[in-house]
């Protein structure tokens, strides 16, 4: 099994106080996407704040991927947990004030993701320099599987505490959690950071040096490319779900956390096949992966077919599935060959293709199921793009072939 970082003590600690700080996000993110719709019944405008939290990613993270390879990223880690955890407890307050409107949530989503703009390079650096280089790859694997552990159990927690105690108190909770995260992270240790001198070129050049290396890395630039679709197209519907358990199929903010969690078991058993899989080669995206992002977009055109909740929540559980064992397969990809001064850089890119890609589909999404109605959105863009990216394997395979 592809598990072998967690021999480490440094990265098990890491591990353990991560699942408190992602349950946390998990959770900020079903609360923000509950508010956005209880304040609207909008999916234009959850997916407009779901296009807000995610687009700081595009503009920002690629200069905050140059700042992580030249500062100690340790201390970047927990800056950015602080903040967090601050912005988590003033939204705590501006909700329990009766403070809240359309316009504030916005501000305080923009401000949400700025950090985790900030916060995708410093994560994707700061994991494979918790132990040696040889075990990077388990180490994508892991994080995967934590990052989705989390993902399975924050909504569940975060719709369940809604209907119970109230988004107010909802929020409280995901504060205190940050503590647990920001202890584990005072406590590990890095090994010392491998410098090729290319983090010391002036910040533009050092910026375009990692544009370089993607476009002129073949496996790379493929990586990022099926990334990107499947990010467009399957993530950015599976970020705009309060219209469909809510709107589809009067479930509430109860099943708002039960489908989110329906998607994080899927994320969940897509990290551990990925586990039981021989560790990946470096050079390669594994055909499975390619096929894989085909299905994931059909599944988005199945899940708008689906006439009842239960076929709703296998179809979104097999999206997040498939998503997932794409993610792992493509940051992989990435990952491999770095050095660790040019990991934030790229990695950053990385993260504008994913996040960004999600951010532009998500606030499409919206728009379209207000036009043509959530479930028609979901089948229209679905099928397309399942037939646009197979028509293109197929071109490429048969250049390859001849």
């Amino acid at each position: 099994m592809n598990l072998g970082a967690l021999k480490s003590k440094n990265y098990r600690t890491y591990v353990v106080g991560g699942v408190f700080g992602l349950i946390a996000i998990w959770m900020q993110r079903v609360t923000i996407g509950w508010l956005a719709w209880e304040m609207t019944d909008s999916a234009s405008f959850v997916g407009a704040i779901a296009f807000i939290l995610f687009a700081p990613t595009i503009v920002f993270s690629p200069i905050f991927g140059v700042w992580v390879d030249r500062w100690p990223v340790k201390r970047a880690s927990v800056i950015l947990q602080c903040i967090n955890g601050s912005l988590s407890a003033v939204l705590w307050m501006i909700v329990a004030l009766d403070w809240a409107t359309p316009v504030l949530l916005a501000v305080m989503t923009l401000l949400i993701g700025m950090v985790i703009a900030a916060h995708h390079p410093v994560r994707m650096a700061f994991g494979p320099r918790l132990v040696k280089r040889e075990l990077v790859g388990s180490v994508v694997t892991i994080g995967a599987i934590n990052f989705n552990l989390a993902r399975m159990l924050g909504p569940a927690f975060g719709g369940a505490l809604i209907a119970w105690v109230g988004v107010a108190h909802t929020l409280l909770i995901q504060t205190l959690l940050f503590a647990p995260f920001l202890a584990s992270l005072m406590m590990v240790s890095l090994r010392p950071r491998r410098d090729s001198g290319s983090a010391q070129e002036p910040f533009f050049t050092a910026l375009a040096s990692g544009v370089r290396h993607v476009w002129h890395n073949t496996p790379v630039r493929e990586a990022m490319l099926m990334g990107g679709v499947l990010a467009l197209v399957a993530r950015g519907a599976l970020e705009v779900l309060p219209p469909l358990a809510d709107g589809v199929f009067g479930r509430g903010a109860d099943g708002l956390g039960v489908l989110m969690s329906a998607t994080g078991v899927g994320a969940v058993i897509g990290g551990f096949s990925q586990a039981i899989l021989p560790p990946q080669k470096a050079g390669r995206l594994p055909l499975y992966a390619r096929l894989a992002i085909v299905f994931g977009l059909a599944l988005v055109a199945v899940l708008g077919l689906s006439p009842i909740w239960e076929g709703a929540l296998i179809v979104a559980a097999g999206m997040s599935f498939v998503t997932t064992v794409t993610a792992i397969c493509t940051q992989t990809a990435v990952q491999l060959d770095l050095e660790d001064d040019m990991r934030g850089r790229v990695m950053s890119l990385w993260a504008v293709v994913a996040a960004g890609g999600a951010a532009l589909g998500a606030g499409a999404m919206g728009v379209l199921a207000d036009w043509l109605g959530y479930q028609t959105a979901l089948i229209w863009t679905g099928s397309l793009a399942a037939v646009s990216v197979a028509a293109y394997l197929l071109v490429v395979r048969f250049k390859a072939s001849g």
